[in-house]
Formats: C-alpha cells, sequence, structure tokens
C-alpha cells in the first residue's frame, strides 16, 4: 500500500466506529492489506496519547512524579514505545488467539491489536482515577478484545470471556499493586542511613573546605 493511498481523514471516522460500534467495526474489518494503514492508524493514536500524558503530568494529576523536561518526553517516547510494542503486543495475542483456535495469520493479529489502540487515550485519562482507573481500563479493554476476538477470529463467545477475563483480571491486579507500591513509597531505614551518610560526608568536606579558606585568609 502507497503513502498516498493513506486518507488521513478517514482516521477520526473510524476511531469514533471503534468506540461506537465495535461490533459492526470488527465485523467488516478487512483482515488483509498490508500494514502501513494500521501502523499509520497507531502512530496518530499513540501522538494523541503522549499529548494527554503530558498535560496530565504536567498538570500533577499522574501517580507517578514526573519533572517537566520528563513529562514533554512523553511526547516522543509513547508514540515510539507504542509502535514496538502493537508488533510485540500482536504476537503474543496472535499465539494466545492461536491457541484459542484462531485460523487468522499474523497480520490480521496485527490489525485487531492496531486499532484496539484507540483505548490508549482513554487509558490515560481514566488513569487519574487512583485504583478505580485501572479497573475500568481493565472492564473496557476486556470488552473490545473479546469482541475482536469473537468477530474476526471465530472464537466461541464463553471461551474468549473465559480466557481474557482471567488474563485481564491477573493483570489489573499486578497493575493495582505497582500502583499501590508507588503511591505508598517509603524510602526504607537502609536507604535513608545512606543518605544520611552522604549528606554528612559532603558537610564534612564543606567545613574542611572553610577551615582552609580561614587559615588562608588569616
Amino acid at each position: 500500500m502507497e503513502v498516498r493511498e493513506i486518507d488521513f481523514a478517514e482516521i477520526p471516522q473510524k476511531t469514533l466506529k471503534i468506540l461506537t460500534k465495535p461490533v459492526n467495526f470488527f465485523k467488516t474489518m478487512p483482515k488483509a492489506g498490508g500494514f502501513l494503514e494500521p501502523v499509520i492508524f497507531v502512530l496518530v493514536v499513540s501522538i494523541v496519547t503522549g499529548i494527554l500524558h503530558c498535560l496530565i503530568n504536567i498538570a500533577g494529576l499522574s501517580y507517578i512524579d514526573r519533572g517537566i523536561l520528563e513529562s514533554l518526553g512523553l511526547i516522543i517516547f509513547v508514540p515510539v514505545a507504542m509502535i514496538i510494542a502493537s508488533f510485540i503486543g500482536a504476537a503474543i495475542m496472535f499465539v494466545i488467539w492461536k491457541l484459542l483456535g484462531s485460523q487468522e495469520n499474523y497480520e490480521t493479529s496485527y490489525r485487531c491489536v492496531a486499532y484496539l489502540t484507540v483505548l490508549a487515550p482513554i487509558a490515560a485519562i481514566l488513569g487519574i482515577i487512583p485504583y478505580g482507573g485501572t479497573v475500568l481500563n481493565a472492564l473496557i479493554g476486556l470488552f473490545f478484545i473479546v469482541t475482536a476476538s469473537i468477530h474476526v477470529h471465530n472464537i466461541p463467545a464463553k471461551k474468549a470471556w473465559l480466557v481474557f477475563g482471567i488474563i485481564f483480571a491477573l493483570l489489573a491486579i499486578m497493575q493495582i499493586r505497582a500502583e499501590y507500591k508507588v503511591r505508598n513509597f517509603t524510602p526504607s531505614t537502609e536507604e535513608v542511613r545512606k543518605k544520611m551518610e552522604e549528606l554528612n560526608k559532603q558537610y564534612r568536606e564543606q567545613l574542611e573546605e572553610a577551615k582552609k579558606q580561614i587559615e588562608k585568609a588569616e
């Protein structure tokens, strides 16, 4: 597919269709046609996501403390990370879907994963909500991945809900635990001791330097 064939004006329409009519979208989604179109879709979505993460961090609404420069860096880092992750994620999903009985190839799996990145900006916004945002993101992601599994990969609904329900529950628990550790982080006794020793060393060095300056002055 040539770059000139990509209609960027269709991206907002496609985004709206995925979010409002996911069943219809995945039922009619082309299973082939090259990687360029879905990659471009991921790129556009990831840029929006990076900007959102940047604004959320600058506003101090994230539970991860970042400086302004680091927050601005997310505008570049997030798109790069999401494009790489889309290929890796598609490979993982390809294996899972195969194990569940899918007859589709990697390209189809990639297209599903690429279009599901439309949830990333929503995840960034919901991530503001302590713990609850993680649960909501897991539930939304579960619904969309099951929808793609049923209507693209022809996985039986009960099997899709069971398998991905377990996977998303485990991922949500891991994310909540990680968030809890970050929000409630307190330095250990050993870390405090090392910091105090470092400060004490700096103080002694400054004191010695001050003595030398006094002796020179005399």
